[in-house]
């Protein structure tokens, strides 16, 4: 068995993770849906993905692609500075709908894993009779990256199970953390508390009650969270303890069915990675404290 990397792959010379998300699938194809673009063939989505390699990949300390559309490409695009994270999570999904549940994919998990440095596995997690189901297919998960000799980032979101009309979406993402979290994965990718949302002292406290819940070093995501909270809430995030972020939709979303995708990218996109990487080095805890 081949030992896994450090988090060093995918940090920053701060020790902190500022990484861009590359991943989405028929939720991208949606998007252009929804900007007004149609829906786009696999040629299209690949052409954006490369776009958002290109010129995102050089300020990424991490990039996460999925293998349906670009992979090939992208992993010989990238810069070595921008570690490889390759999604490994069978999305069960509706055309124009939420993931609903995953799997793993054994057709990534098989492939040529060379450049490489992680595996990434999203889980949806619910207070449902699959609860214990989705804990042992984390742990399977974790166990995969490590014999393959990298590193494993594990992001649950959380969903109201069937009939649960009183979901706590706060509550919900501690339990997660408290349920996941130990399984020993390298990296854990969690929502942002309140949806980046709330005062300054709120999302302080906020952050810092799921810190005390989390295992390990994490990063945050973007999903749910408007463009405009995205940067303060990844300080607050920061602050209470995390390494960093991993981010999409927060850096890109609005770039989608852009005339000039290239252009756009240069224009609004790379300021933010900027700004957002800025927040890293400097409120950032380095993955090794954690």
């Amino acid at each position: 068995m081949t030992p896994a990397p450090s988090l060093d792959a995918l940090a920053r010379p701060s020790g902190g993770l500022a990484m861009v998300a590359m991943d989405q699938r028929e939720s991208l194809r949606h998007m252009f849906d929804q900007a007004g673009a149609g829906r786009p063939p696999d040629r299209v989505l690949i052409d954006f993905k490369r776009a958002v390699a290109e010129i995102l990949g050089p300020q990424a300390s991490g990039f996460l692609i999925d293998r349906h559309y670009g992979f090939d490409e992208i992993r010989g695009d990238l810069p070595p500075s921008a570690g490889l994270i390759l999604a490994v999570d069978d999305l069960v999904q509706e055309p124009g709908g939420p993931v609903e549940d995953t799997g793993l994919d054994e057709t990534a998990l098989g492939q040529d894993l060379s450049g490489v440095a992680a595996l990434k596995l999203l889980i949806i997690w619910r207070r449902d009779d699959r609860r214990e189901a989705r804990v042992n297919l984390a742990r399977r998960f974790v166990a995969a990256a490590r014999e393959r000799g990298l590193l494993s980032v594990l992001e649950p979101v959380v969903r109201p199970a069937a009939g649960e009309n009183d979901f706590d979406t706060e509550a919900a993402i501690r339990e997660a953390a408290r349920e996941l979290s130990p399984l020993g994965q390298s990296l854990y990718k969690v929502q942002v508390p309140l949806g980046g949302r709330g005062t300054e002292a709120e999302l302080r406290r906020a952050c810092e009650a799921l810190a005390g819940d989390i295992t390990g070093p994490w990063v945050v995501l973007s999903q749910g969270v408007d463009r405009a909270d995205f940067c303060r809430a990844v300080g607050a995030a920061c602050r209470a303890g995390a390494s960093g972020f991993l981010a999409g939709r927060a850096l890109w979303s609005d770039i989608v069915g852009a005339a000039d995708v290239p252009a756009r990218l240069r224009e609004v996109s790379r300021p933010r990675l900027e700004e957002l990487a800025a927040v890293v080095d400097a409120e950032a805890r380095p993955w090794r404290q954690a």
